[in-house]
């Protein structure tokens, strides 16, 4: 890609950049979010086309005016943001686009042997039969891996492709990635996990505002170096949860909690935990083990068949998911843009989704629009949310902002318990440092703070204790540092014979 140019109103998101990636190896991009890193891709994938600058492959000009160009010449992608039908089975999903399915009968069964046979050499777990909307996010990632791999893309462009993986599954994976550029294969590979780029990447180009600012072979750079290329300035070490123990009384218990996923199999089975005041509680595991049905159930969003969840004592199995945010609980979603923002709502707007008929934003029937401005921009300020104005819809932010404006909404209530999802996925590095800075804060405030992250990184820095759930159940607890990261994943895989 030389001198690639891509504009939209208002905004230069690529601005000359020059990105190669040959046959035979991995090439890592890095990038905060808007550093026009899938802007970037998105041309490639045609998706976009640049306003200058040109597209080359194995030497050859090429103009993508569709992704089936590009799947033509050759090259895949794995989307942050899914491409897929929710409507639509695994399967169907697979097979949309391809020539066969334009055919009068379409051998389903076929795209679902093949798929079968991708899944088991990937190792990775997906059902042809499942209706995209009834999977977890991390289980619709590896949809768009096997969809990729299924069309024989000799370029790949995998985006986030580690987020679901045990660390045993990240090393099998990339031996696998390690084969495939032994084999002449070409593969750009995003992450936002430095130590990832380091161990798998060959080279590394780094984006910042829309341009490249630096580009190196791998070995010859630090990942510090990295860091402070994509953000500007020196990262701070993480502050990790490393204190003599301040956790008080049990804040929020769950006993015996079972429940039903959407596709009305079981996916809690028996689980039962407490989180105290002042203390991080991890919950680490494959995701599509239950971590989302326990989120959902805590919050009110989902029903559990028998159980039952307590904050403060008080029993709030039934209670309504704004009967327990009056009781003291907080939320942050897995599911952002789905269940944590209205997108066409502006920024404003949802700061006050919660407290909109609060007394201090109301006079009599009507709301206090002044009062509501003056809290907006505090609460940004303090939260460090870039947006250009209160008004702006919140669908023209950053992952990375709408994040900040969550915890901005979230925190400011101080609640008792906070229950945080996914937290930094699909953040950048520098939002994901003030996200894990907020959390420590907020614990060391007195919140009692269950943390549900598929990155096992994150909560190793961040818990104070560390649950881990396999297929519904909590199969093994250890404070922080007692267990390393190969005993966890163990149990993440369903292996107890480990200790922890």
């Amino acid at each position: 890609m030389r001198g690639i140019v891509k504009r939209f109103p208002g905004v230069i998101a690529n601005a000359g950049v020059t990105f190669d990636a040959s046959a035979g190896e991995v090439h890592a991009l890095l990038g905060e979010n808007g550093a026009g890193k899938s802007t970037l891709m998105r041309q490639l994938y045609g998706l976009y086309q640049p306003d200058e600058g040109e597209i080359l492959i194995d030497g050859r000009p090429h103009v993508f005016r569709s992704p089936a160009d590009a799947i033509r010449a050759g090259i895949g992608m794995i989307h942050q943001h899914f491409m897929l039908v929710p409507t639509l089975t695994v399967a169907e999903n697979v097979a949309l686009g391809l020539r066969s399915s334009r055919e009068p009968l379409l051998d389903l069964d076929k795209v679902s042997a093949r798929i079968r046979a991708l899944a088991q050499a990937y190792g990775l777990k997906v059902d042809p039969n499942a209706t995209i909307w009834q999977l977890a996010v991390g289980e619709q990632q590896r949809v768009e891996i096997v969809k990729a791999l299924y069309r024989g893309a000799s370029l790949i462009i995998l985006d986030e492709p580690t987020a679901v993986l045990t660390p045993q599954e990240v090393d099998d994976l990339f031996v696998t990635l390690r084969r495939m550029a032994a084999e002449g294969h070409a593969l750009i590979f995003i992450s936002h996990k430095l130590h990832e780029v380091m161990s798998i990447s060959d080279r590394v180009t780094v984006l910042r505002d829309g341009r490249v600012v630096g580009a190196h072979h791998t070995r010859s750079v630090t990942g510090s170096q990295l860091a402070q290329m994509m953000v500007g300035r020196e990262l701070k070490p993480l502050a990790a949860a490393a204190r003599e123990s301040r956790a008080g009384d049990v804040r929020l218990k769950v006993e015996s909690l079972r429940a039903q996923g959407d596709r009305g199999t079981e996916m809690l089975r028996g689980v039962g935990l407490e989180v105290r005041a002042g203390e991080i509680v991890g919950v680490a595991g494959v995701s599509g083990n239950g971590q989302r049905e326990l989120a959902e159930c805590l919050v009110g969003l989902r029903r559990p068949t028998t159980g039952r969840v307590y904050l403060d004592d008080r029993d709030i199995t039934e209670a309504s998911a704004q009967a327990r945010m009056a009781a003291g609980q907080a939320y942050i979603p897995e599911e952002r843009m789905r269940d944590g923002v209205i997108r066409d709502f502006t920024v404003q707007e949802n700061l006050f989704l919660r407290d909109h008929a609060a007394r201090d934003y109301t006079r009599g029937i009507f709301m206090n629009f002044g009062a509501m401005r003056v809290r907006a921009r505090d609460l940004i300020t303090r939260f460090n949310v870039k947006t250009p104005r209160l008004d702006t819809p919140v669908k023209n932010l950053s992952g990375g902002n709408i994040q900040k404006l969550i915890l901005a909404r979230e925190l400011s209530r101080q609640p008792k318990v906070l229950i945080a999802s996914q937290p930094t996925r699909g953040v950048d590095i520098g939002a994901t440092e003030y996200i894990h800075r907020r959390l420590l804060e907020q614990r060391d405030a007195g919140t009692a703070i269950l943390l549900v992250s598929e990155d096992l990184e994150e909560i190793q820095a961040l818990s104070d204790r560390i649950a881990v759930m396999y297929e519904g159940q909590i199969v093994g607890i250890a404070d922080r540092g007692q267990a390393t990261p190969q005993e966890l994943g163990l149990l993440m895989a369903g292996i107890t014979r480990t200790s922890v």
